[in-house]
């Protein structure tokens, strides 16, 4: 077995794990960082398995750290890829409605935005509509200009490079999975490393790295699966850029939309059901430990009971095509079964506490040793470089 002694030892390889080791790497280039990655490749769940956009910071609560992190991070990664030539395109979106409800929303919502910092946000009538997106109809939509996509996959492998180029003696390691740790060092299937200090970035496994840790906590994470369908080749034409709904604050997910791919394909969802397994991408994926946790956590039956209604929804568009349609052609009428295929899955980790409310930002704990990032719900692709910021500042106090 090898036996290396690292300074800070990072367990997570998705987008928020590397930023955390590029930043602390770019301010301390003399520390060894070791990160380790349980699966074959970096960025293999939440983080490459999203809907690939550079979101604009228009949905969050002003103040929250999702509103703060969002725009802050979405500037750096826009100068990132920039710079390092990832494949990306701020090509801007629209937040559509499409009854009167929804169309008396928009003004308030533009205020949230105005104070998030977003500039050029700006209410369209359908006319407007139409020119941008000739296929979609509405009563009226926002116009949000800083909204774009990126291909976060190529932008995982490029901040490997980075925290490599910095400093060559740190070690980023796929396919290393952690079987145990103390205070002092990890146990993984590639030997067993020491280090000084540990950031956990566990995203679906955060809470349960946590309590391995001695953190109390007061959530729990369960995992949802999001299903998309995607446009065939000769219906691409339909959507230019992306397309969203008004949010709907009553439900914990934002609902389906359209998507243009950094590779050119359209995305069109996704939906959201609970799964049995915490990487639970197929529908008959289920894991018995898994499914015993979630259900035995007496908040999510609140949960359940709350959107009862939205769930069953939900179920009933995973197994129908015919009614995930009915659902994208609030949006776009015209669209037809004909347009639509299905394409990938995603599983995201929801942080659910003991009142059975979601956690909707960004949690991150530390005990005298370690840093925790236990919930980091979108935006946190885009708000990677920034969060990387905010646990480089909590990995000075540690060591100060």
């Amino acid at each position: 077995m090898n036996n290396s002694n690292y300074d800070i030892i990072v367990v997570g390889g998705g987008l928020v794990g590397l930023s955390a080791a590029y930043k602390i790497q770019k301010k301390f280039p003399q520390k060894k960082i070791l990160l380790v990655e349980k699966e074959k490749r970096l960025a293999f769940h939440q983080s490459g398995r999203n809907s690939g956009v550079l979101h604009s910071g228009l949905y969050y609560k002003p103040g929250s750290y999702r509103a703060k992190n969002c725009v802050i991070g979405r500037q750096q990664l826009v100068s990132f890829a920039k710079k390092h030539r990832i494949n990306h395109d701020v090509c801007g979106k629209l937040v559509l409605a499409v009854n009167q409800k929804e169309k008396d929303k928009l003004p308030a919502l533009l205020e949230k935005g105005k104070k998030n910092g977003l500039a050029g946000l700006k209410i369209i009538n359908r006319k407007q509509i139409k020119e941008i997106e000739p296929f979609v109809d509405g009563l009226a939509a926002i116009w949000v200009p800083q909204t774009g996509i990126i291909d976060y996959i190529q932008l995982a492998e490029c901040i490997k490079n980075e925290i490599i180029k910095i400093n060559n003696l740190s070690v980023v390691l796929t396919d290393c999975k952690v079987s145990d740790f103390d205070h002092k060092s990890i146990i993984t299937n590639q030997g067993v490393f020491n280090g000084k200090n540990f950031i956990f970035c566990g995203g679906l496994f955060s809470d349960r790295l946590a309590k391995k840790d001695n953190l109390k906590l007061d959530l729990k994470i369960v995992s949802f699966r999001g299903e998309y369908y995607q446009l065939k080749s000769n219906s691409k034409h339909k959507i230019r850029n992306l397309v969203y709904p008004v949010p709907n604050p009553e439900f914990p997910f934002l609902g389906v939309h359209f998507t243009r791919m950094t590779d050119g394909n359209i995305e069109c969802g996704p939906n959201a059901v609970f799964t049995f397994k915490r990487e639970g991408y197929k529908k008959g994926d289920f894991n018995f430990s898994d499914t015993i946790d979630s259900l035995s956590y007496l908040p999510i039956w609140k949960l359940f009971f709350k959107h009862w209604r939205f769930g069953l929804d939900e179920y009933k568009r995973s197994f129908s095509k015919r009614l995930f349609l009915r659902q994208l052609q609030v949006m776009m009428p015209s669209l037809t079964m004909d347009d639509i295929e299905p394409g990938r899955t995603g599983v995201r980790a929801m942080a659910l506490g003991k009142n059975g409310d979601v956690i909707d930002d960004f949690r991150i704990v530390e005990n005298r040793t370690n840093i925790h990032v236990l919930n980091a719900p979108s935006p946190a692709a885009t708000a990677c470089l920034s969060i990387g910021d905010h646990i480089l500042k909590k990995y000075i106090s540690l060591i100060s």
